[in-house]
C-alpha cells in the first residue's frame, strides 16, 4: 500500500493498493507527502451544504452521520471553496432552506481524507459523524447560489 499524507498534520490523503504504480513509491508501505494545495501555513476551510432539516438535526443533536447520500457512501462529502459552486449547482439547484457550513479541515485530523471525485479533483471526505463543533461558521444559502462568492477561501 502506498500512502499520501498531509505534510503538516500527517492526515491520510489517499492510499493506493500495491498494484498501482505511484511515482516515488517503489516499495510497499511507502509514505509520500503531498506538496502544493495540501501544504499550507493557514487553516483551510472546507464547505458543506445542508438542507434545513439536516442543519436543525446537527444543531439539536450535536452530530449527524450526514445527509442520506453521505450515509450511503460511508463518509461526509465536503467541497473546497473552488469546488463549492459546482457542488451547489449539481446537487442543490433550485432548493430553498439551505445552510452553508464552513469547517476547519485541519481540526478534523486523520478522519478527513482527500480522495478523487469529479474530473479527478481531490475532494475532502470525512470518515466520521459531522459534529456541531466542526463548524467554524454557517449562513443561509439562497436557492440560486448567488451568495457563493467565487473567492471563498479554498
Amino acid at each position: 500500500m502506498a500512502t499520501l499524507v498531509h505534510v503538516e498534520t500527517g492526515a491520510l490523503i489517499r492510499s493506493w493498493p500495491e498494484r498501482f504504480e505511484l511515482a516515488g513509491a517503489s516499495e510497499p508501505g511507502t509514505v509520500l507527502t503531498a506538496p502544493g494545495p495540501h501544504r499550507r501555513s493557514r487553516r483551510m476551510m472546507i464547505y458543506k451544504i445542508l438542507r434545513a432539516d439536516e442543519w436543525e438535526a446537527l444543531r439539536d443533536r450535536g452530530e449527524i452521520p450526514g445527509p442520506p447520500v453521505d450515509v450511503r457512501d460511508g463518509f461526509v462529502h465536503f467541497s473546497t471553496g473552488t469546488q463549492l459552486r459546482e457542488t451547489a449547482r449539481r446537487h442543490f439547484a433550485g432548493e430553498s432552506g439551505l445552510e452553508l457550513l464552513a469547517c476547519d479541515s485541519d481540526a478534523m485530523g486523520a478522519d478527513l481524507r482527500w480522495e478523487p471525485s469529479r474530473r479527478g479533483d481531490l475532494f475532502p471526505h470525512l470518515y466520521r459523524a459531522l459534529r456541531r463543533t466542526d463548524v467554524v461558521w454557517h449562513r443561509p444559502l439562497p436557492a440560486d447560489g448567488s451568495d457563493l462568492e467565487p473567492d471563498l477561501p479554498a
